[in-house]
Protein backbone atom coordinates (compact mmCIF):
# COMPACT_ATOMS: atom_id res chain seq x y z
CA UNK A 1 0.00 0.00 0.00
CA UNK A 2 1.12 3.44 -1.49
CA UNK A 3 1.97 6.34 1.08
CA UNK A 4 -0.43 9.16 0.47
CA UNK A 5 2.35 11.29 -0.84
CA UNK A 6 3.68 8.71 -2.87
CA UNK A 7 -0.07 8.26 -4.86
CA UNK A 8 -0.16 12.19 -5.15
CA UNK A 9 3.71 12.29 -7.01
CA UNK A 10 3.01 9.10 -8.71
CA UNK A 11 -0.94 10.26 -10.11
CA UNK A 12 0.70 13.72 -11.12
CA UNK A 13 3.86 12.15 -12.89
CA UNK A 14 1.62 9.20 -14.87
CA UNK A 15 3.04 6.36 -12.55
CA UNK A 16 1.17 3.59 -11.51
CA UNK A 17 -0.90 3.68 -7.87
CA UNK A 18 -2.09 1.04 -5.97
CA UNK A 19 -5.88 3.07 -6.36
CA UNK A 20 -6.73 6.05 -7.43
CA UNK A 21 -5.73 9.40 -5.63
CA UNK A 22 -8.04 11.60 -3.69
CA UNK A 23 -7.22 14.93 -2.89
CA UNK A 24 -10.80 16.96 -1.93
CA UNK A 25 -10.11 21.10 -1.83
CA UNK A 26 -11.95 22.33 1.26
CA UNK A 27 -11.43 25.63 0.43
CA UNK A 28 -14.79 27.88 1.25
CA UNK A 29 -16.64 24.82 2.92
CA UNK A 30 -13.51 24.54 5.72
CA UNK A 31 -13.89 29.03 6.58
CA UNK A 32 -17.44 28.07 7.15
CA UNK A 33 -16.66 25.53 9.72
CA UNK A 34 -16.86 26.04 13.73
CA UNK A 35 -13.83 26.83 15.87
CA UNK A 36 -13.59 23.87 17.36
CA UNK A 37 -13.68 21.90 14.12
CA UNK A 38 -10.89 24.17 12.36
CA UNK A 39 -8.43 23.85 15.09
CA UNK A 40 -7.86 20.36 14.76
CA UNK A 41 -6.45 21.51 11.74
CA UNK A 42 -6.84 20.76 7.77
CA UNK A 43 -4.41 17.93 7.74
CA UNK A 44 -5.99 15.92 10.24
CA UNK A 45 -9.50 16.39 8.76
CA UNK A 46 -8.01 14.76 5.32
CA UNK A 47 -6.46 11.98 6.82
CA UNK A 48 -9.76 11.70 9.25
CA UNK A 49 -11.71 11.34 6.22
CA UNK A 50 -8.89 9.04 4.31
CA UNK A 51 -8.02 11.51 1.48
CA UNK A 52 -4.72 12.22 0.23
CA UNK A 53 -3.57 15.52 1.75
CA UNK A 54 -2.88 17.80 -1.14
CA UNK A 55 -2.54 21.68 0.54
CA UNK A 56 -2.89 24.26 -2.83
CA UNK A 57 -1.72 27.47 -2.89
CA UNK A 58 0.10 28.18 0.70
CA UNK A 59 3.11 29.47 2.01
CA UNK A 60 4.71 31.55 -0.76
CA UNK A 61 8.20 31.60 -0.54
CA UNK A 62 8.67 35.49 -1.24
CA UNK A 63 8.30 36.82 2.36
CA UNK A 64 5.68 38.50 3.68
CA UNK A 65 7.25 40.19 7.41
CA UNK A 66 8.46 43.41 6.46
CA UNK A 67 7.22 46.83 8.07
CA UNK A 68 6.33 48.62 4.39
CA UNK A 69 4.33 45.44 3.59
CA UNK A 70 1.22 45.67 1.35
CA UNK A 71 -1.52 43.24 0.46
CA UNK A 72 0.46 40.53 -1.57
CA UNK A 73 3.36 40.27 0.89
CA UNK A 74 5.53 42.82 -1.08
CA UNK A 75 8.29 45.66 -0.13
CA UNK A 76 8.52 48.35 -1.53
CA UNK A 77 11.46 51.53 -1.41
CA UNK A 78 9.71 54.42 -1.91
CA UNK A 79 6.08 53.58 -2.68
CA UNK A 80 3.78 52.97 0.27
CA UNK A 81 0.42 51.46 1.11
CA UNK A 82 -2.51 53.17 2.45
CA UNK A 83 -5.64 51.71 4.19
CA UNK A 84 -8.93 53.63 5.14
CA UNK A 85 -12.08 53.38 5.91
CA UNK A 86 -14.75 55.93 4.07
CA UNK A 87 -18.60 55.01 5.62
CA UNK A 88 -18.76 51.74 5.09
CA UNK A 89 -16.46 51.60 2.09
CA UNK A 90 -13.05 50.30 2.66
CA UNK A 91 -10.25 52.32 0.77
CA UNK A 92 -6.60 51.25 -0.59
CA UNK A 93 -4.46 53.63 -1.93
CA UNK A 94 -1.28 53.00 -3.37
CA UNK A 95 1.20 56.19 -2.98
CA UNK A 96 4.51 56.18 -5.62
CA UNK A 97 6.08 59.24 -6.44
CA UNK A 98 4.44 59.87 -10.15
CA UNK A 99 1.37 58.98 -8.54
CA UNK A 100 -1.57 57.39 -6.80
CA UNK A 101 -4.01 54.36 -7.35
CA UNK A 102 -7.22 53.76 -4.97
CA UNK A 103 -9.09 50.87 -4.69
CA UNK A 104 -12.65 51.02 -3.28
CA UNK A 105 -14.11 47.73 -1.22
CA UNK A 106 -17.65 47.38 -0.50
CA UNK A 107 -18.27 44.58 2.33
CA UNK A 108 -20.57 41.18 1.36
CA UNK A 109 -22.44 39.80 4.23
CA UNK A 110 -23.80 36.84 2.37
CA UNK A 111 -19.94 36.33 1.11
CA UNK A 112 -18.02 36.94 4.59
CA UNK A 113 -15.63 39.11 2.30
CA UNK A 114 -14.88 42.36 0.71
CA UNK A 115 -15.65 42.77 -2.64
CA UNK A 116 -13.63 45.04 -4.98
CA UNK A 117 -15.96 47.57 -6.11
CA UNK A 118 -13.37 50.29 -8.01
CA UNK A 119 -10.68 49.07 -9.95
CA UNK A 120 -7.27 51.61 -9.20
CA UNK A 121 -5.91 51.42 -12.76
CA UNK A 122 -8.19 53.21 -15.24
CA UNK A 123 -6.40 55.80 -17.09
CA UNK A 124 -3.80 55.75 -19.27
CA UNK A 125 -1.72 57.44 -16.02
CA UNK A 126 -2.49 55.06 -14.07
CA UNK A 127 -0.72 52.34 -15.94
CA UNK A 128 2.43 54.46 -15.64
CA UNK A 129 1.77 54.39 -11.81
CA UNK A 130 1.55 50.47 -11.94
CA UNK A 131 4.79 50.27 -13.64
CA UNK A 132 6.42 53.04 -11.14
CA UNK A 133 5.33 50.43 -8.60
CA UNK A 134 6.18 47.45 -10.26
CA UNK A 135 9.88 48.47 -10.43
CA UNK A 136 9.71 49.63 -6.64
CA UNK A 137 9.02 46.25 -5.39
CA UNK A 138 12.06 44.35 -3.34
CA UNK A 139 11.45 40.84 -3.59
CA UNK A 140 13.61 38.70 -0.69
CA UNK A 141 13.58 35.27 -0.43
CA UNK A 142 12.02 33.83 2.75
CA UNK A 143 11.38 30.22 3.20
CA UNK A 144 10.46 29.74 6.89
CA UNK A 145 6.93 29.04 7.04
CA UNK A 146 7.23 26.87 4.10
CA UNK A 147 9.70 24.48 5.70
CA UNK A 148 8.37 24.61 9.48
CA UNK A 149 5.25 23.11 7.74
CA UNK A 150 7.07 21.12 5.79
CA UNK A 151 9.06 18.88 8.33
CA UNK A 152 5.57 19.11 9.96
CA UNK A 153 3.87 17.03 7.24
CA UNK A 154 5.36 17.20 3.81
CA UNK A 155 6.34 13.12 4.50
CA UNK A 156 3.09 12.71 4.06
CA UNK A 157 1.17 15.33 2.32
CA UNK A 158 1.99 17.61 -1.01
CA UNK A 159 2.23 21.38 -0.07
CA UNK A 160 1.94 23.27 -3.71
CA UNK A 161 3.19 26.50 -2.92
CA UNK A 162 2.10 29.77 -4.13
CA UNK A 163 4.40 30.70 -6.70
CA UNK A 164 3.67 34.41 -7.66
CA UNK A 165 3.38 37.14 -5.18
CA UNK A 166 -0.24 38.53 -7.60
CA UNK A 167 -0.87 35.06 -7.18
CA UNK A 168 -1.96 34.53 -10.78
CA UNK A 169 0.22 35.92 -14.44
CA UNK A 170 0.73 39.65 -14.71
CA UNK A 171 -1.99 39.86 -17.42
CA UNK A 172 -4.44 37.84 -15.44
CA UNK A 173 -3.52 39.89 -12.39
CA UNK A 174 -4.92 42.99 -14.34
CA UNK A 175 -7.75 41.71 -15.15
CA UNK A 176 -8.92 40.38 -11.52
CA UNK A 177 -7.50 42.89 -9.50
CA UNK A 178 -5.71 46.26 -11.22
CA UNK A 179 -7.42 47.09 -13.90
CA UNK A 180 -10.85 45.49 -14.22
CA UNK A 181 -11.93 43.08 -17.78
CA UNK A 182 -13.19 45.63 -19.44
CA UNK A 183 -11.19 48.30 -18.66
CA UNK A 184 -8.14 46.22 -20.01
CA UNK A 185 -9.78 45.61 -23.33
CA UNK A 186 -10.35 49.27 -23.86
CA UNK A 187 -6.67 50.35 -22.74
CA UNK A 188 -5.02 47.79 -25.26
CA UNK A 189 -7.13 49.55 -27.98
CA UNK A 190 -6.12 53.16 -26.80
CA UNK A 191 -2.74 52.85 -25.51
CA UNK A 192 -1.49 49.37 -26.35
CA UNK A 193 2.19 50.39 -25.57
CA UNK A 194 1.84 51.75 -22.09
CA UNK A 195 -0.28 48.47 -21.17
CA UNK A 196 2.78 46.80 -22.11
CA UNK A 197 5.30 48.62 -20.25
CA UNK A 198 3.20 47.97 -16.92
CA UNK A 199 2.49 44.20 -17.79
CA UNK A 200 6.56 43.81 -18.48
CA UNK A 201 7.11 45.59 -14.76
CA UNK A 202 4.98 43.28 -14.06
CA UNK A 203 6.55 39.90 -15.37
CA UNK A 204 9.84 40.74 -13.94
CA UNK A 205 8.52 40.71 -10.36
CA UNK A 206 6.67 37.68 -10.87
CA UNK A 207 9.87 36.05 -12.84
CA UNK A 208 12.06 36.90 -10.16
CA UNK A 209 10.22 35.24 -7.15
CA UNK A 210 9.57 32.18 -9.57
CA UNK A 211 13.70 32.04 -9.39
CA UNK A 212 13.65 32.38 -5.68
CA UNK A 213 10.71 29.65 -5.51
CA UNK A 214 12.37 27.41 -7.33
CA UNK A 215 15.26 27.02 -4.73
CA UNK A 216 13.05 25.81 -2.27
CA UNK A 217 12.26 22.15 -1.00
CA UNK A 218 9.14 22.87 -2.41
CA UNK A 219 8.18 20.08 -4.91
CA UNK A 220 5.02 21.48 -6.84
CA UNK A 221 4.04 25.44 -7.42
CA UNK A 222 0.54 26.96 -8.69
CA UNK A 223 -0.84 30.25 -9.47
CA UNK A 224 -4.27 30.66 -9.37
CA UNK A 225 -5.38 31.97 -12.68
CA UNK A 226 -9.04 31.18 -12.36
CA UNK A 227 -8.63 30.62 -16.42
CA UNK A 228 -11.48 31.50 -18.43
CA UNK A 229 -12.65 32.84 -21.43
CA UNK A 230 -15.52 34.57 -19.24
CA UNK A 231 -12.55 37.13 -18.87
CA UNK A 232 -9.94 36.89 -21.15
CA UNK A 233 -10.24 35.85 -24.87
CA UNK A 234 -7.57 33.00 -26.25
CA UNK A 235 -5.88 35.67 -28.55
CA UNK A 236 -4.95 37.47 -24.59
CA UNK A 237 -4.16 33.92 -23.10
CA UNK A 238 -1.83 33.37 -26.63
CA UNK A 239 -0.11 36.80 -26.38
CA UNK A 240 -0.40 37.98 -22.65
CA UNK A 241 -0.35 34.86 -20.50
CA UNK A 242 1.55 31.52 -22.15
CA UNK A 243 5.01 33.61 -22.99
CA UNK A 244 4.83 34.19 -19.04
CA UNK A 245 3.74 30.95 -17.71
CA UNK A 246 6.29 29.24 -20.63
CA UNK A 247 9.09 31.15 -19.00
CA UNK A 248 8.37 30.05 -15.26
CA UNK A 249 7.80 26.34 -16.53
CA UNK A 250 11.71 26.68 -18.12
CA UNK A 251 13.22 28.20 -14.52
CA UNK A 252 11.13 25.42 -12.57
CA UNK A 253 11.75 22.41 -14.67
CA UNK A 254 15.51 23.07 -14.44
CA UNK A 255 15.09 22.93 -10.60
CA UNK A 256 13.13 19.85 -11.25
CA UNK A 257 9.83 21.28 -10.14
CA UNK A 258 6.28 21.15 -11.50
CA UNK A 259 4.06 23.64 -11.98
CA UNK A 260 0.59 23.47 -11.68
CA UNK A 261 -2.59 25.97 -13.10
CA UNK A 262 -5.62 26.65 -11.49
CA UNK A 263 -8.30 26.48 -13.71
CA UNK A 264 -12.05 26.62 -13.27
CA UNK A 265 -13.73 28.37 -15.33
CA UNK A 266 -14.64 28.62 -19.26
CA UNK A 267 -11.46 26.82 -20.42
CA UNK A 268 -12.81 24.62 -23.38
CA UNK A 269 -11.15 27.38 -25.95
CA UNK A 270 -8.00 28.08 -24.12
CA UNK A 271 -7.16 24.57 -23.72
CA UNK A 272 -5.09 23.96 -27.27
CA UNK A 273 -2.82 26.89 -26.11
CA UNK A 274 -2.27 25.84 -22.52
CA UNK A 275 -1.48 22.80 -24.15
CA UNK A 276 1.72 24.74 -25.13
CA UNK A 277 2.75 26.23 -22.13
CA UNK A 278 5.01 23.26 -20.05
CA UNK A 279 1.96 22.89 -17.57
CA UNK A 280 2.38 19.96 -15.56
CA UNK A 281 -0.54 19.91 -14.29
CA UNK A 282 -3.87 22.00 -14.26
CA UNK A 283 -5.91 21.96 -11.37
CA UNK A 284 -10.12 22.38 -10.85
CA UNK A 285 -11.09 21.80 -14.27
CA UNK A 286 -14.82 22.26 -13.78
CA UNK A 287 -17.97 20.80 -15.90
CA UNK A 288 -20.76 22.94 -16.09
CA UNK A 289 -22.81 25.03 -14.89
CA UNK A 290 -19.81 26.21 -13.21
CA UNK A 291 -16.91 25.39 -16.41
CA UNK A 292 -17.67 24.51 -19.51
CA UNK A 293 -16.07 20.86 -20.21
CA UNK A 294 -16.21 17.81 -18.87
CA UNK A 295 -12.64 16.40 -17.27
CA UNK A 296 -12.44 12.93 -19.81
CA UNK A 297 -13.37 15.94 -23.01
CA UNK A 298 -10.31 18.33 -21.49
CA UNK A 299 -8.37 15.06 -21.47
CA UNK A 300 -8.19 14.66 -25.22
CA UNK A 301 -7.94 17.93 -25.51
CA UNK A 302 -4.34 17.73 -24.12
CA UNK A 303 -1.11 16.01 -23.96
CA UNK A 304 -0.78 13.06 -21.54
CA UNK A 305 1.93 14.47 -19.45
CA UNK A 306 -0.39 17.00 -18.53
CA UNK A 307 -2.34 16.08 -15.20
CA UNK A 308 -5.30 16.80 -14.00
CA UNK A 309 -7.16 17.36 -10.91
CA UNK A 310 -10.88 17.90 -9.63
CA UNK A 311 -13.67 16.61 -11.78
CA UNK A 312 -16.94 16.83 -8.87
CA UNK A 313 -18.75 20.08 -9.48
CA UNK A 314 -18.97 22.14 -6.85
CA UNK A 315 -22.86 22.40 -7.21
CA UNK A 316 -22.98 18.49 -7.86
CA UNK A 317 -21.03 18.31 -4.41
CA UNK A 318 -23.75 20.37 -2.85
CA UNK A 319 -26.69 19.42 -4.64
CA UNK A 320 -27.07 15.96 -5.09
CA UNK A 321 -28.25 13.12 -2.74
CA UNK A 322 -25.53 10.43 -1.81
CA UNK A 323 -26.70 7.36 -4.40
CA UNK A 324 -26.71 10.43 -7.17
CA UNK A 325 -23.09 11.43 -6.23
CA UNK A 326 -21.99 7.72 -5.90
CA UNK A 327 -23.00 7.30 -9.81
CA UNK A 328 -21.68 10.78 -10.75
CA UNK A 329 -18.09 10.16 -9.05
CA UNK A 330 -17.98 6.43 -10.47
CA UNK A 331 -18.78 7.70 -13.97
CA UNK A 332 -16.20 10.40 -13.49
CA UNK A 333 -14.22 7.59 -12.54
CA UNK A 334 -14.53 5.33 -15.75
CA UNK A 335 -13.96 8.08 -18.15
CA UNK A 336 -10.65 9.13 -16.11
CA UNK A 337 -9.11 5.68 -16.06
CA UNK A 338 -5.56 4.92 -17.41
CA UNK A 339 -4.89 8.67 -17.38
CA UNK A 340 -2.82 10.95 -14.92
CA UNK A 341 -5.80 12.06 -12.57
CA UNK A 342 -6.38 13.62 -9.17
CA UNK A 343 -9.98 12.57 -7.95
CA UNK A 344 -11.19 16.08 -6.45
CA UNK A 345 -13.81 18.61 -6.20
CA UNK A 346 -12.98 20.83 -9.13
CA UNK A 347 -12.32 24.85 -7.84
CA UNK A 348 -13.84 25.27 -4.21
CA UNK A 349 -16.27 23.18 -1.68
CA UNK A 350 -19.72 24.41 -0.79
CA UNK A 351 -20.44 25.28 2.82
CA UNK A 352 -23.55 22.81 2.78
CA UNK A 353 -21.94 19.56 1.81
CA UNK A 354 -22.06 17.05 4.20
CA UNK A 355 -18.95 15.19 5.94
CA UNK A 356 -21.00 11.84 4.90
CA UNK A 357 -20.21 12.85 1.14
CA UNK A 358 -16.74 12.99 1.77
CA UNK A 359 -16.16 9.60 3.64
CA UNK A 360 -18.73 8.41 1.20
CA UNK A 361 -16.50 9.00 -2.03
CA UNK A 362 -13.13 7.55 0.19
CA UNK A 363 -15.21 4.48 0.24
CA UNK A 364 -15.84 4.59 -3.54
CA UNK A 365 -12.14 5.29 -4.58
CA UNK A 366 -10.81 2.46 -2.44
CA UNK A 367 -13.03 -0.51 -3.51
CA UNK A 368 -12.75 0.74 -7.51
CA UNK A 369 -10.75 -1.53 -9.69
Amino acid sequence: MMKPKERIIAALKGMETDRVCWSPNPAYWWEAQNDEFVNKGEYEFLVDIGADPVFRGHYPMHGRAWENMSLFGIKYNRCSLRESMQGEKKLLEYVTPVGKLKFVYSYSLAGNTWFLEKHGVQTEEDFKTLACLMDDIKVDADYKRFNEKYAEYGENSLFIALLCPFAKSGFQSMVEYWVGTEEIAYALVDYPEVVEEALEAMKRVNLETVRISAGSKAEAFLTFEDTSTTNISPQYYSKYILPEIESWCDLLHDAGKLYIQHACGHVSALLPHMARAGIDCIESISPPPTGNIELWDARKKLPENVALIGGIEPTVFKEYELKELEDYVLHLLDQMKGSRFILGNSDSCPPGVSLEKFRRITELVRAYR
